[in-house]
């Protein structure tokens, strides 16, 4: 998987596909290619590491067709190399894919018995000679990509070309993403829209099993049983300069500073006077919610992380039993499921595979499904029976950013509407509520204030190794944020806890060369995280304590302090996740690391 970019007009295609690829880069990617038409043929090259090698690999290079297709690769099947990158090229037939190809061993020997010859580990190779096989027989191009589909078991986003047809690309998805940007007398095909939003503001969002044809003539779309269809695009209003960095040093840093803004989008329109949370797709009335014996939280990752924060918030506002469950593991323990339920699946991307497969598993078993994403038009909201989205914008940088706070933001609306629902909420409780979230963008500007001094901590630090968080309550979440934070970027071990736990094992640890970060803002569980503070000064640790700007306290019982404005403890963890993005990234910025695309890292994580 990773990045695909399609082509069809009258530009220099080979520019098109480069600079579509390089706005697809934040996706992180091991090797990248191009294959394009020249004098009737198609011309592949690719090769191992970053674009710029692909760039000079093409520099005095020209070539005649003006359609083509290129592809950033994240290693799943075969080790990153110049034969196992994308596209690949069997006889006639050149295609790029992102996903899984489940059978691929069985039909690799299946086309070996039939004299193909491979060149390199992947799934994806199957594909390409799969098709050039029906072609061999005499089928049309697009008869061949359907017959090879329906041989084919796995998830799929492929940009297919074929000698022979050179004015004609062929797209088809499944369970991965893949979206067709329609222009003036030129056409695209992209798996994520920033890669080609420069030309084109017009999409359409493919569903799994339907194909589409380009052509200099334009775009026809089939249906899984090979009929035409008619597909409206939509209009994306995301302008191109929102994937800049805006004079920032990384996508991250912008992204981090950006906060304030896609919490304001996130919120408004949202929120009434009284207290009452509007969320425009989710349809659940009052008598609905009032069914609910159950909330499911299903996420992966970073998103998960704002599930457990979700998990206090509801069960506070609502008094309804929650249960925070990691994507990967929820369908494969035969979960407990009935009608009652209301299943929350949370990603950034709305394509994560895990996250949409258990979404999917509750559904069929009964549960009302709930899609929290960023990505309008996604797999998971379109699969889900009810959609709420951030309004983060595009985030660049692999690491999540403001997608969480904004995942905050949604969970503690969805706390606000069903608590005010179904009677748990008082109208002067849901009031104070609304009125705290009101000024958090407020708060995070004023943090933000702050960001010299963390890099200033972050320097302090270098030398360290390993990283303890703690934190308790509703800001136990929050440590296993910042120090996933810390690993993702820095590649510096850490590990976050819940701060009772410190002394059933990670004490075991601490001593002069190791850094605690504690969350110690004041709330009803204050003076248990200063016992924890005593427990690490007692083995001479090392204490970076985010507390409260009231707190004359903590002073004399940490060694560096970041202070956080007052506001409500449900709401704390917004402002908490701030200075723990800043302390990862300076920490990674110093030690001179890839910020914005760590290594091993994909930014959507489209298969199992």
């Amino acid at each position: 998987m990773c990045g695909i970019v399609g082509y069809v007009g009258s530009r220099e295609t080979a520019r098109v596909l480069l600079d579509g690829l390089k706005r697809l880069e934040y996706r992180g990617y091991d090797s990248a290619g191009i294959a394009v038409f020249h004098k009737g043929r198609i011309e592949v090259r690719r090769n191992e590491g970053k674009l710029r090698r692909l760039e000079e690999l093409i520099h005095d290079e020209s070539f005649d067709g003006r359609l083509g297709i290129g592809h950033t690769r994240w290693a799943t099947h075969g080790k990153p190399s110049d034969e196992n990158a994308h596209p690949h090229k069997a006889g006639k037939v050149a295609v790029v894919h992102n996903g899984i190809i489940e059978n691929y061993l069985p039909l690799k020997e299946f086309l070996k018995k039939r004299g193909h010859v491979f060149a390199s580990e992947t799934d994806t190779e199957v594909i390409s000679h799969l098709i050039d096989d029906f072609v061999g027989e005499g089928c049309t191009f697009l008869e061949s990509v359907r017959m090879a589909l329906d041989k084919v078991k796995g998830s799929y986003a492929l940009g297919i070309l074929c000698e022979g047809e050179d004015a004609c690309l062929i797209a088809a998805k499944k369970e991965s993403p893949l979206v067709v940007g329609i222009g003036k007398e030129e056409c695209f095909i992209a798996s994520d829209v920033p890669a080609v939003l420069p030309y084109t503001k017009d999409f359409v969002f493919l569903e799994d099993g339907e194909l589409a044809v380009l052509s200099s003539e334009g775009v026809q779309f089939y249906d899984p049983r090979g009929k035409k269809i008619s597909k409206e695009p939509k209009r994306i209003n995301w302008s191109p300069v929102m994937a800049e960095k805006g004079g920032y040093k990384h996508f991250m840093l912008k992204e981090i500073f950006e906060q304030p803004r896609a919490v304001t989008d996130t919120i408004r329109g949202r929120l009434s006077g009284e207290g009452k949370a509007f969320l425009e797709d989710l349809h659940l009335d009052a008598e609905t919610l009032k069914k609910i014996q159950r909330i499911i939280l299903i996420a992966c990752g970073t998103s998960y992380h704002a599930a457990l924060v979700g998990k206090f918030l509801l069960e506070e506002s609502c008094r309804i039993p929650v249960e925070a469950d990691i994507g990967s593991e929820f369908r494969y323990r035969n979960p407990i499921i009935d009608e009652g339920t209301l299943l929350v699946a949370i990603s950034q991307s709305g394509e994560t595979a895990d996250t949409l497969a258990a979404m999917r598993e509750g559904k069929r078993k009964g549960a009302t499904t709930v899609a929290v994403c960023n990505v309008v038009e996604s797999s998971l909201a379109r699969d889900s029976d009810h959609v709420v989205y951030t309004h983060a914008g595009p985030e660049i940088g692999v690491a999540s950013t403001k997608t969480f706070t904004t995942q905050l933001v949604i969970l503690f609306l969805l706390a606000l509407k069903i608590g005010r629902e179904i009677g748990r909420i008082t109208p002067k409780e849901a009031k104070a509520l609304a009125d705290g979230l009101i000024k958090i963008p407020h708060l995070m500007e004023e943090l933000l204030k702050s960001s010299k001094q963390v890099a200033d901590i972050a320097k302090k630090y270098l030398y360290a190794k390993d990283f303890l968080y703690l934190g308790r309550g509703i800001n136990y979440p929050i440590a296993l944020e910042g120090a996933l934070k810390l690993k993702e970027v820095s590649y510096i071990h850490a590990e976050g806890y819940p701060a009772g736990e410190m002394k059933h094992g990670p004490i075991a640890l601490i001593d002069r060369e190791m850094p605690v970060v504690v969350l110690a803002t004041k709330n009803e569980v204050y003076d248990k995280v200063l016992s924890n503070i005593e427990e690490v000064r007692a083995r001479e640790g090392k204490v970076i304590a985010l507390a409260s700007e009231s707190d004359s306290n903590i002073a004399e019982k940490a060694d560096d302090i970041i202070r956080i404005p007052e506001t409500l403890s449900s709401l704390t963890p917004i402002l908490l996740t701030i200075p723990l993005q800043l302390l990862a990234y300076y920490m990674a910025d110093f030690k001179g690391t890839d910020v914005d695309q760590p290594r091993n890292l994909a930014k959507s994580v489209t298969v199992e």
